[in-house]
């Protein structure tokens, strides 16, 4: 066999060849390590998360795979989602038909809604909550963590084995809490009881039957019963500022959706011109380093020529320009 020897100078040669050729691989590696974190959206904004709701992409596509397009399209790193989307992402039955949409049920739209009610209630005994998980590392690999989800299944209605569900599967999506409508006291007591076994926090929303004292039963229910406070509604609801709402119970507070109304049951606004201090809000957010998201809900009109991500994008900046 053939010897090969190398000189002290193709020895030198070759190593620095070689250690070139690392130098270039880490420098690649290092610059593709910084473009994927440069890619991934971010808005955390000087300590106040910034996040946003499915609901404010109603007018789009919404499957979950469009959602999270959308969360890195506005540069929102943090969501509240919604319940339809993660279920049938997870498979569910879907809905079949309409319901009233403000008028009432015909006989064959309320037989089409008590047949899926029964269908989706069975299907959330035994749902693969895997699916679930896999929700959850979809959105945390581009970035985007899932802090809230507001599932269907934490009604009057719904048995305590679909109560289970929804809290089994939001701590599959790894979120801190759930959302629901604010119902009555003997139904937040009942999720309350519940939520105590699973050690997850639900937040209680309102709309304008907000007033400062609305949330106290819930809250001395149970230490896992808080406040999903929406400030447009507070704000049109009470022809005041939240303010001193939050400074008093933001320990309690889940959540916070943000929204521009006027007073006295006032519309909706686009951002700044209605009678809602956000600015003021987000401001105490951070001057107090509450740790609790602040919710994007774009509901204003969409003006003509434009869309939900175009106006998520300007409700966010709207943000990052209060905290500035």
């Amino acid at each position: 066999m053939e010897k090969h020897n190398l000189s002290r100078r193709q020895f030198i040669g070759s190593g620095a060849i070689a250690a070139t050729g690392l130098l270039l691989f880490s420098k690649t590696s290092f610059a593709n390590t910084i473009l994927r974190k440069a890619d991934k959206p971010n808005s955390l904004i000087n300590g106040v998360q910034i996040g946003v709701i499915t609901y404010s992409f109603r007018s789009m596509p919404d499957t979950v795979e469009d959602l999270l397009k959308y969360c890195i399209d506005c540069n929102i790193n943090a969501i509240e989602i919604m319940g339809d989307a993660a279920e049938i992402y997870a498979g569910a039955p879907k809905r079949q038909g309409g319901g009233g949409y403000g008028r009432p049920q015909t006989p064959e739209e309320k037989t089409a809604s008590d047949d899926f009610n029964k269908k989706i209630a069975e299907w959330r005994t035994s749902a693969p909550l895997n699916k679930f998980k896999e929700l959850r590392k979809m959105y945390s690999d581009a970035g985007v963590t899932i802090y809230a989800w507001k599932p269907n299944a934490l009604g009057t209605h719904n048995s305590d084995a679909e109560i289970d569900y929804a809290f089994n599967a939001g701590k599959a999506l790894g979120v801190s809490h759930v959302t629901v409508e604010l119902p009555d006291e003997a139904q937040t007591k009942r999720l309350g009881d519940i939520a105590a076994k699973h050690k997850m926090m639900v937040g209680y929303h309102a709309h304008t039957q907000a007033t400062p004292t609305l949330w106290d039963t819930a809250l001395s229910q149970s230490k896992y019963n808080g406040i999903n406070l929406d400030i447009g509604h507070y704000v049109a609801g009470t022809s005041s500022s939240p303010v001193p709402f939050i400074e008093k119970y933001h320990d309690r507070i889940t959540s916070m959706h943000i929204k521009d109304r006027k007073f006295h049951d006032g519309p909706n606004q686009p951002w700044g011109q209605g009678d809602t201090p956000i600015k003021e809000v987000l401001q105490l957010i951070k001057n107090n380093h509450y740790k609790f998201p602040a919710t994007i809900e774009l509901e204003y009109k969409i003006p003509d020529g434009s869309d939900a991500v175009k106006e998520v994008k300007i409700c966010r900046q709207f943000a990052a320009d209060a905290l500035s």
